[in-house]
């Protein structure tokens, strides 16, 4: 299976080539969600600005969590805007770890789309190759592809409350917010009961993933096997499609919850562990 990942060098030739390449650029993160201005202000030469919360999520109940999956159409209709053709190489990349551009590309390879890769170190990695950049804003031709409804490799709220007994339910958030120490979103801090704590950040050295290997070495330690079913939530499954990403560079299919905790905390009835094991100390909501 091809890797998910591009390099900047080998990005770079396919541009040189004229291989059709749309890229998207996807900065966003929790502090600063809203990544146009840095956009505008210098990315990839051709890249269009992808809106992670309007168009790679949609607005919805609360209690559907902070970052639902958006519907197919919605994101037909961004992914044609973003001037995405049938057949593109679909190459998305960030300014921070790849996370919000590995949510990108878990959308768009579940909803159909064949050739849709992460640049492996993002912006840092192309500006460290001294690759240039462009200013300004991008408005491509409009697209025509087509893209399927998200229905596999999904696990939803009742799903991940009974994955621990089938398999191995990855809360890849940093540890302060599993043990529950600290929840700086959500209204409760926690885990879910089961859970073991991955952090996504794991799978990275100097902001690019580690080798096959390595990943799926810290799977293992996880208890992440050949043969067992591995699911993964964050706060709001954004870095759960990093873990995801992470996944499929290891040869490892991973299924995401994308309600994660932002669902979970706030639906009434359900468990909630804390403490540095799966379930060392369980309340109810």
């Amino acid at each position: 299976m091809a890797s998910p990942l591009i390099s900047p060098l080998e990005l770079s030739h396919l541009i040189r080539e004229h291989r059709p390449v749309r890229l998207l650029d996807v900065r966003w993160r929790l502090d600063a969600p809203e990544g146009r201005p840095a956009y505008l202000d210098g990315h990839l030469p051709g890249a269009v600005y992808v809106d992670l919360d309007r168009e790679l999520a949609r607005r919805d109940d609360p209690r559907q969590g902070r970052h639902p999956l958006p519907p197919r159409e919605q994101l037909q209709e961004a992914a044609r805007r973003w001037g995405v053709n049938s057949g593109d190489v679909v190459v998305a990349y960030d300014d921070l770890h790849s996370v919000a551009a590995a949510r990108a590309w878990w959308v768009l390879t579940r909803s159909g789309l064949p050739d849709v890769r992460v640049l492996d170190g993002g912006l840092r990695g192309w500006l460290t190759e001294r690759l240039p950049l462009d200013t300004g804003d991008v408005l491509p031709r409009r697209g025509d592809v087509e893209l399927q409804e998200i229905e596999h490799g999904v696990a939803d709220i009742d799903d991940v409350e009974d994955w621990p007994w089938k398999g191995v339910l990855l809360d890849v958030r940093a540890p302060e917010r599993y043990r529950g120490d600290s929840e700086p979103l959500d209204p409760v801090a926690g885990h879910i009961p089961g859970a073991v704590n991955l952090p996504t950040t794991t799978h990275l050295v100097a902001g690019r993933f580690r080798s096959p290997d390595e990943i799926r070495a810290e799977f293992a330690a996880a208890g992440v096997v050949d043969g067992v079913a591995v699911a993964a939530y964050c706060g709001s499954g954004i870095a759960a499609s990093h873990t995801a990403l992470a996944g499929a560079i290891a040869g490892i299919d991973v299924t995401v919850y994308p309600g994660s905790w932002s669902q979970w905390s706030n639906s009434r009835g359900r468990l909630v562990a804390v403490g540095t094991t799966p379930s060392a100390e369980v309340s109810r909501l």
